[in-house]
């Protein structure tokens, strides 16, 4: 009977092992789940994460002011370890991002920002992949090709709506086709397993907004053809696509013509009848927070906010997922 004690915690030991084997061998061994992150400046990642390095002072909205929240820190808590610092990069979510400053590419954490390889700065990316790396067994990729000051009437122009394709849909989808192509130079740890496509999240409007007399207007016809195109040229018939909701500085009081037109039209598209049920339009308006209560002026890029990007990446996440076949 002595030995019984013994016995039992070997033996929860063993399950314990076996069981990380199983897990570590269900990530090799089934496909890579694949998402797309597009657009411009916003997309490649405008949140703060301190501001004490650049400002001097730590600024109302960024995510260190968040964890001083007793309200908003366990919004983070999947962010930070068990001493309340910031987590090591995530193993089971990689990231490959191109901007028009370079590309960066490892594993999830700080540093896929618009500034890339500085831990000041994040996007959507991060708690989108939290929420997706928490969600899946599996290896997971995000592919996040943004380019800060490009439209979709000519920048992003897709082959269906006509005239000169768009340079930066060409390389939106050259990098892609190069990144999935080439997965084992890439990311080393890359076991050979496949991979799935598994979603397209599109946030984006600002330059369009600026281009009244041609941008706003075709936006509706340019994004539907934009969500088939690509679709066609990753021969992904039914790719999930998230399109999220145009900002500014306006929040819900938003009362431009055109940003109104431009949010009407995305909304517009996730209603058509051949989307039901694949693509998604999700409101982000009431992530927006003053200035005085955010880092920075730039309305353009929501004040720059930490709180504000992490709900977007929240809510990213949250409506892909709910696109995913069950």
């Amino acid at each position: 009977m002595g030995s019984r004690p013994y016995f039992m915690k070997t033996q929860s030991l063993f399950l314990t092992s076996l069981a990380l084997v199983a897990s570590a061998f269900t990530a090799h061994a089934t496909p890579l789940k694949v998402f797309i992150l597009a657009g411009q400046s916003n997309m490649q990642g405008q949140g703060i994460v301190s501001s004490l390095e650049e400002m001097k002072v730590e600024k109302p909205g960024t995510l260190a002011s968040m964890l001083k929240d007793q309200v908003k820190a366990p919004l983070l808590k999947t962010w930070v370890n068990a001493k309340g610092e910031w987590a090591e990069a995530r193993e089971d979510v990689w990231v490959w991002d191109v901007n028009e400053f370079g590309n960066r590419h490892g594993r999830l954490e700080f540093g896929y920002g618009w500034n890339l390889g500085s831990r000041m700065w994040f996007g959507p990316e991060m708690q989108f992949g939290h929420l997706v790396g928490d969600k899946y067994n599996q290896q997971v990729l995000i592919i996040k090709t943004a380019w800060g000051g490009r439209d979709l009437y000519k920048d992003f122009r897709p082959p269906s709506s006509g005239g000169t394709v768009g340079p930066f849909y060409t390389e939106m989808i050259a990098t892609v086709k190069k990144v999935l192509g080439d997965l084992k130079g890439q990311f080393p740890d890359y076991a050979g397993q496949g991979y799935e496509l598994a979603g397209f999240v599109w946030w984006h409007g600002w330059n369009d907004f600026c281009s009244p007399d041609k941008g706003t207007p075709e936006y509706e016809k340019n994004l539907t053809n934009l969500i088939n195109d690509v679709r066609k040229d990753l021969k992904s018939p039914k790719l999930p696509v998230v399109i999220g909701e145009f900002t500014g500085p306006w929040g819900a009081d938003c009362k431009e013509v055109a940003a109104v037109t431009i949010r009407k039209a995305q909304k517009a598209v996730a209603q058509r009848p051949e989307f039901s049920g694949t693509v998604k339009f999700v409101e982000t308006h009431d992530f927006v927070r003053t200035e005085q209560e955010s880092p920075t002026g730039e309305g353009y890029h929501e004040f720059k906010n930490g709180e504000t990007y992490f709900l977007l990446g929240d809510a990213f996440g949250k409506a892909m997922l709910a696109l995913q076949p069950k």
